[in-house]
């Protein structure tokens, strides 16, 4: 894919969606943040946002140089899905109707609680995870 899916002259936009936008959703926008540097668009939203931010996914970013702290849950919306070219749903719990003319994809991210595997380093696998398909996106959305 590369950017045909693009509006002309825009950069790609993109939306990260998990259940509370707490966790998941947030690590995938702040990496993407950080890598394309304004290159691409990046919301992040969830379908049924928490209260706040997960403080292990906000410390597993901070230990990248990923400064999320302003960020706080929000909701999925529809100005938000008219505004963006691709719809990353991360995770099995979160559902969003798919739109005609916007890619759309499922990571069923690694979920290492389910090997016994928890706190701080349950989140820094999580967090890589995540980002090496961030990286794989980034790269298909702007040939870089």
């Amino acid at each position: 894919m590369t950017q045909e899916t693009t509006r002309p002259g825009e950069a790609p936009a993109v939306l990260f969606v998990c259940s509370k936008n707490g966790g998941k959703s947030q690590l995938a926008a702040g990496l993407m943040n950080q890598l394309a540097g304004g290159a691409v668009t990046v919301y992040s939203a969830g379908t049924k946002p928490g209260k706040a931010l997960n403080p292990q996914a906000v410390e597993s970013l901070a230990e990248l140089g990923v400064d999320i702290t302003g960020e706080h849950p929000k909701p999925v919306t529809d100005a938000v899905l008219d505004a963006v070219d691709v719809v990353v749903v991360l995770g099995t719990e979160a559902k969003v109707e798919p739109r005609d003319g916007t890619r759309f994809e499922v990571w069923e991210t690694d979920e290492p609680s389910e090997r016994g595997i928890e706190g701080m380093e349950r989140m820094r696998l999580v967090r890589d995870d995540i980002k090496a398909r961030v990286q794989k996106l980034y790269a298909e959305l702007t040939g870089k």
